[in-house]
């Protein structure tokens, strides 16, 4: 198994810094594995937590608004930026590995999460 970063590293590149290079299978395998679009999620969520923490204790305290519909609201705004942010999801993958060293050709993710013909009707 691959060094994985310890908290405060992966708090760092999960706000875009660059880990150093006993790190870069890790980074590959974070990338381009399996869990990627969780892994990628998940990064998305911790990056967004500060700025909905502060704008709840804001919210909360200089407007009368009840306390459930801040939460609401924020969880929505939450969910609107990862469905969006979700979408260009793979392309955000290839500017990290980019930032790591790895060349243009590495195999990044899949472009779609479902095969291409799982739309389509049964003929």
């Amino acid at each position: 198994m691959t060094d994985r970063p310890d908290p405060g590293r992966w708090l760092w590149y999960t706000y875009g810094g660059r880990l150093p290079d006993r790190y870069r299978e890790w980074v590959r395998h974070d990338t381009t594995g399996p869990t990627w679009l969780a892994r990628h999620a998940a990064r998305v969520v911790v990056q967004a937590l500060p700025v909905v923490a502060a704008a709840f204790v804001l919210l909360w305290l200089f407007t009368p608004v009840p306390v459930w519909m801040i939460a609401g609201v924020l969880v929505l705004g939450l969910l609107l930026g990862l469905f969006y942010t979700l979408g260009s999801a793979r392309d955000l993958v290839l500017v990290r590995l980019a930032r790591h060293g790895f060349p243009p050709d590495v195999v990044p993710p899949p472009t779609r999460v479902l095969p291409e013909d799982a739309g389509r009707p049964r003929q």
